[in-house]
């Protein structure tokens, strides 16, 4: 790809990442990457597309595990949720919950996906117990008659 097609994507990235959604600086590192890549080919020799793909995955990769979070936290004020300590909390659901059923949901500033793993249902606005966390997962139980 062209130096200047890095360079544009990483505008596009990063006005993403500050205008239109807050996916909490992934998109930022990306952008970065993809400028630095656009960069890299004013000033260095025409690489061949798969090393400047690999450039560009590689610091992508680097940068968000090892700025985000120190980025997040000085730009947010706070630290990044951490739900493996979370297991036994509380969370209300949006939506009624069916045992073995999913849905999204919020849950520390993030989007979720929860699941049932009761017996009962979880009504819409019922509180759930954090059982688990998988991923993006989280392994839910309803509050009221499985205590």
């Amino acid at each position: 790809m062209a130096w200047w097609a890095w360079i544009i994507l990483g505008a596009v990235l990063l006005g993403a990442e500050l205008l239109a959604i807050d996916a909490q600086f992934y998109l930022v590192f990306i952008g970065i990457s993809a400028i630095l890549v656009g960069l890299a080919g004013i000033a260095g020799p025409d690489l061949p597309p798969w090393i400047e793909w690999l450039s560009f995955a590689a610091l992508s990769v680097l940068m968000m595990f090892t700025l985000r979070r120190q980025l997040y936290e000085k730009t947010r004020g706070r630290a990044l949720p951490a739900v493996d300590g979370d297991v036994g909390g509380r969370i209300v659901l949006p939506q009624e919950l069916a045992p073995g059923r999913s849905c999204r949901t919020e849950y520390g500033g993030s989007s979720w996906t929860a699941v049932n793993v009761g017996t009962l249902p979880i009504p819409a606005g019922g509180e759930a117990r954090i059982e688990a966390v998988d991923g993006l997962t989280l392994h839910v139980r309803n509050v009221v008659g499985e205590e």
